[in-house]
């Protein structure tokens, strides 16, 4: 059955007159009674008995016109929730992010897009880049945050798009009581060959070698592990030296260790990566620019 058509015969009906229905649709009524005969010849049945004054409805015309009420009500409510997704008074994103990215800059971002439209669903899932860039491919997560170090190359996915979001110093922890601890300008990698050292994911282990590798030196890798808070208590116990990004240094700073720049060491870029057609998406699109806000600005290619 033809919805548009019902919708037609609901308007008659309401009005009692075919006249009326055009006057309110802005038809014509040899088009308005077209649509009626249409409907009636679908059915097979009157729908409503044509008097000189209007047109009364048959029993037909009254079980139809109920149905015809429950077709209207039900395009109401599907356009007052597409108004408030496109509004964002209602709607979910969810934000797949690395963790120290996730402590320093995502309570900024969330408590802005909130503050913004408190009836969004906003909704955390932790994951390092490359997990993070899956989760967004396969549609559970809209939104990725990813970084690459200096001398790496982003991870592509097809029909993802990727905009810069900031640069991320990467810097030289060290136990408060070590020798380089203190001191003016950039720390030498080759100073610390002897040290045991401590890597982070599978990314930071590959720019800590790297850098070591530059600098003459095989690191010794003595622990491994991706949380920046037993990173830093390791250092602080004497145990290893590192190096960490000044975001883990943001979320979280153990009082026993020092910080220093690293001579001729780049930052790590941080991206935010979503599918080419998210920008036709209000709450994905208010999420990107939330997290632009948080890092400080930055352009999108949403």
């Amino acid at each position: 059955m033809d919805s548009h058509r019902l919708l037609v015969f609901r308007q008659i009906a309401r009005t009692g007159l075919i006249a009326g229905a055009a006057r309110e649709l802005g038809w014509t009524q040899p088009a308005v009674s077209q649509h009626l005969r249409l409907l009636e010849r679908q059915t097979g049945l009157a729908l409503v008995l044509r008097r000189p004054r209007g047109v009364l409805l048959t029993e037909a015309g009254r079980a139809l016109l109920r149905h015809a009420d429950g077709v209207a009500a039900g395009l109401r409510a599907a356009a007052d929730e597409m108004d408030a997704l496109a509004r964002l008074r209602a709607g979910a994103v969810r934000i797949a992010v690395f963790p120290s990215a996730g402590a320093a800059l995502l309570p900024a971002a969330m408590g802005l897009l909130l503050g913004r439209h408190p009836g969004l669903d906003v909704r955390l899932r932790e994951a390092e880049p490359p997990q993070a860039l899956d989760l967004v491919a396969a549609g559970e997560a809209d939104v990725a945050v990813t970084f690459v170090h200096a001398g790496q190359l982003p991870d592509e996915q097809p029909g993802l798009v990727r905009a810069p979001l900031g640069d991320d110093p990467v810097r030289l922890v060290l136990p408060r009581a070590h020798p380089h601890a203190a001191g003016a300008g950039p720390v030498d990698l080759r100073l610390l060959a002897a040290e045991r050292w401590i890597a982070g994911c599978d990314r930071c282990a590959e720019n800590l070698r790297r850098a070591c590798a530059e600098a003459g030196f095989t690191p010794d890798v003595r622990h491994g592990t991706d949380d920046y808070v037993i990173s830093q208590r390791l250092i602080a116990a004497g145990l290893a030296v590192g190096l960490l990004p000044q975001l883990a240094l943001d979320a979280v700073r153990d009082p026993g260790v020092a910080v220093r720049d690293v001579l001729g060491l780049g930052p790590r870029t941080l991206h935010l990566v979503h599918h080419r057609e998210a920008g036709r998406v209000p709450a994905v699109r208010a999420a990107v620019h939330a997290l632009q806000s948080a890092a400080g600005g930055g352009s999108t290619a949403v």
